[in-house]
């Protein structure tokens, strides 16, 4: 339980800062689109990984000031008397000559012997590839991009058929994915950086090519870069293709040619008599169900092994479904997130775009090799340049005929798909997924009233719960350590002393608004001070973890008092786990609950709006989506109205 509640989706840095560096993308974007030749003189801009070699790495902080924070941190989720028990568990564990220090020193050499940062290594192994529920629902991630503005097919083709709008759309993306994939391999990408300095471009590298790989006793990922691979993978029909994409040099090619190449694989599948069993199936199961599977598949056949290679060396995954998702958001978003029944999908890539009948469009992500950010970064960059233009030198090549991917089953592995299909199923109907797009104020509003956007919304979050539940909850949300080498997240504990203090005051019809004001703005400015420790690496949450992964057998495990405490778990039994996505200006996003009886919230924050997704699961009876999505957005408007008077 521990690992999962640690992997939620990533918090997007700062919109200001992000969105001047999207300006950046769409200047090279345009250059590019006007088929100039980009060097990085001509667009006067330092190469994507200059400021590599200045990005500090992460540091460690002190047992004394993680000890601190964290007993902080269990103070608004602990009766008085478990407190006690709990803070001394944590004076015992750290104090001078305590088992602590032996686990710190061990974390120091931890940190000499890791070429980038201290917790890479563990946190890649315990957040997601020891982590053996299955990964869809669990672990990856969804996006669903705006419509184009010409809009989807009001008309689509019936169940089982692909229309020519949802060929063009696919192929635009495809092109405009690898116009970026370009960009990241020619170093063309500005370095993104906020007011406070440069951030790591690491994660850029591992979008294109990679591929999550069941195994024992934990998974593997692979990454690649530059990424030079020429072919992608589609999907159509539970189907699997090697689609060569770029001519054998890399040449890129005209749009029309992908889209011949996708109509190909349409027409060969709609042709066959025989089509082959849907492995894809098998990639939504259990990790161990699946690595058994993937083995016996590899050692039964040479066939079956240079199918997966090609599947797992595809620079991304296309999805073509052929059927509509219908006009509403609040249903189409569950095709990205695991299309209504887990069919014509590959959960294992790092990338997969998906493309309905009808035109809508969206992503299904595996979220091991990076955080959501930066394929973020992607999505509003192939989204916004719709309808696609093909690249400047465009060859006229014909590129080799998609190769039909064929497999040799057994009876084994036909039982597995067919139970495969029952627990996917099983998993998808439990889903509560719904979302609140909030049209009354933004940003724009917040910040004229000089309130952190991010900090509001974290707020509005905690008041809904306790507005619904009548009580505080652990409350995850993941902030952005990318100003240090390979950093990745760490966690923004929400709930806070501050934050119950202002929650019950709200709902107190005799505390007055002067008063509830006051105890906002000291909520929030705990909130963003702790959001600014997190993300100068100094949280708790991956402190402990590494601390935590030090210990070498039982009996040491007997002397780290601080974890055998009921409370280390119950402070991160994260009922509310959000992420905030901003800028997200073309998509919106989402993810699972990462407890049984808890929600997961994904948000992205506009000038005048506020996007959000909300999951639960429909087996837990005191979880809701669609009344919480009600109680919150009452609690927009009441906060809207207390801060208007």
């Amino acid at each position: 339980m521990l690992v999962r509640l640690n992997s939620p989706f990533t918090r997007a840095f700062s919109s200001t800062s992000f969105k001047k560096s999207s300006n950046k993308y769409q200047k090279i974007a345009s250059l590019l689109q006007k088929r100039t030749i980009v060097t990085q003189m001509e667009t006067n801009q330092p190469k994507t990984f200059s400021n590599q070699n200045i990005i500090p790495r992460l540091p460690i902080p002190t047992l004394k000031e993680t000890a601190e924070r964290y007993k902080k941190s269990l103070l608004p989720l602990l009766s008085t008397s478990d407190y006690n028990r709990a803070a001394n568990a944590v004076d015992e564990f750290v104090k001078e000559g305590g088992f602590a220090e032996v686990l710190q020193k061990r974390l120091y050499e931890v940190d000499k012997s890791e070429k980038y940062n201290w917790i890479e290594t563990i946190w890649l192994n315990k957040a997601y590839l020891e982590w053996r529920d299955p990964s869809l629902i669990n672990v990856n991630w969804w996006v669903e991009f705006n419509d184009p503005a010409t809009g989807i097919l009001k008309n689509p083709p019936p169940e089982g058929q692909i229309s020519e709008f949802q060929i063009d759309r696919a192929a635009g993306f495809i092109s405009n994915l690898l116009t970026f994939n370009d960009m990241i391999n020619n170093e063309l990408l500005p370095p993104d950086q906020t007011r406070q300095g440069p951030l790591c471009m690491d994660q850029y590298t591992k979008q294109f090519g990679a591929t999550r790989i069941a195994d024992f006793p934990s998974d593997r990922i692979i990454t690649t870069w530059p990424a030079t691979a020429k072919h992608i993978i589609v999907m159509f029909k539970d189907q699997i293709f090697k689609v060569q994409v770029l001519g054998g040099g890399g040449e890129r090619v005209p749009i029309k040619e992908i889209k011949r190449q996708l109509q190909f694989v349409v027409d060969q599948v709609n042709n066959t008599t025989e089509l082959q069993p849907p492995i894809g199936l098998l990639t939504g199961e259990h990790r161990d169900t699946w690595a058994t599977a993937r083995k016996n598949l590899e050692s039964s056949s040479a066939e079956n092994k240079i199918s997966f290679e090609a599947i797992d060396t595809a620079l991304f995954g296309i999805a073509l479904d052929d059927y509509p998702t219908g006009t509403d958001v609040d249903i189409s978003h569950h095709n990205s997130f695991h299309a209504y029944n887990g069919r014509n999908r590959w959960f294992d890539k790092a990338l997969q775009i998906i493309v309905a009948n009808n035109g809508r469009a969206g992503v299904n992500g595996e979220h091991s090799p990076s955080d959501a950010v930066i394929p973020g970064r992607m999505f509003d960059y192939i989204s916004s340049n719709e309808p696609a233009q093909d690249p400047p030198n465009v060859s006229s090549i014909e590129l080799s005929p998609p190769q039909y991917l064929k497999w040799v089953v057994d009876t084994s592995i036909m039982n597995t798909i067919q139970q495969a299909q029952i627990n996917i199923q099983a998993a998808i109907d439990n889903v509560d997924g719904v979302l609140l797009h909030y049209n009354e104020y933004g940003a724009d509003w917040l910040k004229n009233a000089k309130i952190s956007p991010d900090a509001f919304v974290q707020m509005a979050l905690q008041l809904a719960y306790y507005k619904h539940y009548r009580e505080p909850c652990a409350t995850y949300e993941s902030a952005s350590t990318r100003g240090f080498l390979h950093g990745r997240t760490e966690t923004v504990r929400t709930c806070s002393v501050d934050t119950v203090a202002f929650t019950k005051a709200f709902c107190d019809p005799n505390v007055k608004k002067d008063e509830k004001i006051s105890l906002l703005t000291k909520a929030i400015k705990s909130h963003i001070e702790y959001m600014i420790s997190a993300t100068n690496g100094r949280g708790v949450d991956r402190h402990l973890l590494g601390l935590r992964c030090q210990i070498r057998d039982e009996e040491e495990k007997s002397k780290a008092t601080l974890f055998n405490d009921p409370s280390y778990v119950q402070s991160m039994y994260f009922k509310i786990s959000s992420s905030n996505m901003s800028p997200g200006l073309n998509f919106h996003c989402g993810f699972g609950a990462v407890v049984p009886d808890g929600y997961g919230i994904c948000y992205v924050i506009h000038k005048d709006k506020f996007k959000i997704s909300i999951n639960s699961y429909k087996k837990c009876k005191e979880t809701d989506s669609t009344i919480f999505r009600k109680v919150l957005k009452d609690s927009f408007d009441e906060l809207r109205e207390l801060l208007s008077s």
